[in-house]
């Protein structure tokens, strides 16, 4: 009889592919070693189990781990994984493996959207067996404070140095290099920096500077092209008077780096190395460039274009207003807003202002000092031309000058020994903030020319006397007769009249 025996396939063994990272934090020879300690361990460990299947090495190396960025072998290991080379991952410890958090929960969530499992070993955490995110989140936030812990030792570390003035700055700007630590001339960089300042005092925009240069095929110090913001930043560099300014920035608990406002201690260190161009230049390079950021453009052909270009002041910040088109479902309308609102309004909360609520309130203002001119601008103009020289004016050049001998005997004391850093830059911030108030002061009163403001004073009580009633708005009367307009808010603004006069309006939408 015939038999027929069943003979079972025999199956091939899937090998389980698994890969390992490591990292370490420093580039020095200690956590070289340490880091081919670890390559050493995975690949033995990973290669001597019958049921793994070796599927590489990927390791960072001198990266802080605070979070993803710039960490290509992480980078690279997620991206293997997603192409499904990978099935397992083996690590360390949360802390090696990420120590922020967010990142640590949203790269464990990644991978096992690939069916990928990372084991961290010193914790015993396997994500495929995990019933909840629980354990991980809090082991990740206990990785992220001994993170912000070691971030804070780094911080004191660099603080002091800035104390001790021995910090080195791995990267000198443009114009210098650093030679045994210390910050030396490139004489032909050196030639292309005063050229550059010599430019911006000469009338030129940073725009045209920066185009000139690419166009004679300077590239800048990190071997790129230079922009407008570029030769800004090297104007405002003080640097290139010999001082150095640190810890201009900051890290947050976050590890998000920020401007330095104030939230940290600056530390100010003059006669640092030796300089590029004199204090004078440097201060009158970068008045132009403030003056140009508050609205004073380079083409007049703008300010030109609309009675209210460049006359339109925001209250909050300082900034100039810009002409927009806002449409809606039934039509459009023009609005100003705030410059420094539409580049980031976190900077300013200043919102707009429709075009037509300010001539509205132009007229307004117009119409009552046709009909107040008898209360209003005949006792104004006896009052000025009763006046004398401003004592006001005086005053301001006596404090400027006790200013600046306040400044240079709290340098001496710095020099001497006599006060610490910190003592100095608390107090110096004072007195310059004093100064930029005593200037400003000095500057408003300068340009408030008794004789020219009487000149004014008639020309608008002459137009006011033969007028009765302006029903039409004009670009040119608003031009005659104000100087600028000062938003308070969305409802008041202030125009402030060439006569002197401030005149405060509502702001009917």
């Amino acid at each position: 009889m015939k038999r027929t025996t069943k003979i079972e396939a025999i199956m091939p063994v899937s090998k389980l592919r698994v890969a390992a990272y490591c990292r370490v934090s420093t580039a020095s020879d200690e956590q070289k070693a340490s880091l081919n300690t670890q390559k050493t361990h995975y690949e033995t460990y990973i290669r001597s189990n019958p049921e793994w299947e070796y599927a590489g090495l990927y390791y960072d190396q001198g990266i802080s781990g605070t979070s993803q960025n710039g960490r290509n072998g992480l980078l690279a290991m997620i991206s293997d994984c997603e192409k499904r080379k990978i099935d397992l991952v083996l690590t360390k410890s949360i802390s090696r493996f990420a120590r922020n958090t967010t990142d640590c929960i949203e790269i464990t969530r990644k991978l096992l959207r690939f069916g990928v499992r990372i084991l961290f070993e010193k914790e015993n955490i396997d994500t495929g067996s995990m019933e909840s995110e629980l354990m991980l989140s809090i082991l990740g936030s206990l990785a992220e404070s001994e993170s912000v812990s070691i971030s804070e030792n780094e911080k004191w570390s660099v603080r002091k140095r800035f104390e001790n003035d021995t910090y080195v700055i791995s990267v000198p700007p443009y114009g210098y290099k650093n030679e045994n630590g210390r910050m030396v001339i490139v004489q032909e960089q050196a030639a292309i920096v005063k050229e550059i300042f010599a430019d911006i005092l000469s009338g030129k925009t940073s725009s045209q500077i920066a185009e000139k240069l690419n166009g004679q095929g300077i590239v800048t110090v990190r071997g790129g092209r230079w922009r407008a913001e570029s030769i800004t930043e090297l104007i405002s560099n003080e640097k290139y008077v010999g001082d150095a300014l640190f810890q201009k920035t900051y890290t947050d608990s976050s590890f998000i780096r920020h401007r330095n406002h104030g939230v940290c201690n600056q530390y100010l260190i003059t006669e640092h190395h030796e300089p590029i161009v004199s204090h004078e230049v440097f201060d009158r390079a970068n008045e132009i460039i403030k003056f140009r950021r508050k609205g004073n453009c380079d083409t007049k052909k703008y300010q030109n274009r609309y009675g209210f270009s460049g006359k339109i002041i925001c209250g909050e910040c300082g900034s100039v207003f810009k002409r927009r088109i806002h449409y809606t479902v039934s039509g459009s309308y023009t609005a100003w807003c705030c410059k420094n609102h539409l580049q980031n309004i976190n900077a300013c909360s200043m919102k707009y202002v429709t075009d037509d609520s300010l001539k509205s309130a132009f007229l307004i203002m117009i119409n009552k000092l046709i009909f107040g001119r008898k209360y209003v601008l005949t006792p104004l103009l006896r009052k000025l031309q009763k006046e004398g020289r401003n004592k006001r004016l005086k005053e301001c050049d006596d404090m400027i000058s006790k200013n600046i001998e306040s400044q240079q005997i709290l340098l001496k004391l710095l020099s001497s020994g006599m006060i610490d850093g910190d003592i100095y830059t608390q107090e110096n911030t004072g007195l310059k903030n004093e100064f930029d108030k005593l200037q400003k002061e000095k500057s408003l009163i300068s340009a408030e020319n008794r004789e020219e403001k009487i000149t004014e004073l008639k020309k608008l009580i002459r137009f006011t006397g033969e007028n009765n009633c302006i029903e039409e708005y004009r670009d040119s009367l608003f031009s005659e007769f104000v100087d600028h307009i000062r938003i308070i808010s969305r409802h008041e603004a202030e125009f402030h009249l060439k006569c002197g006069l401030v005149l405060t309006e509502e702001l009917i939408e």
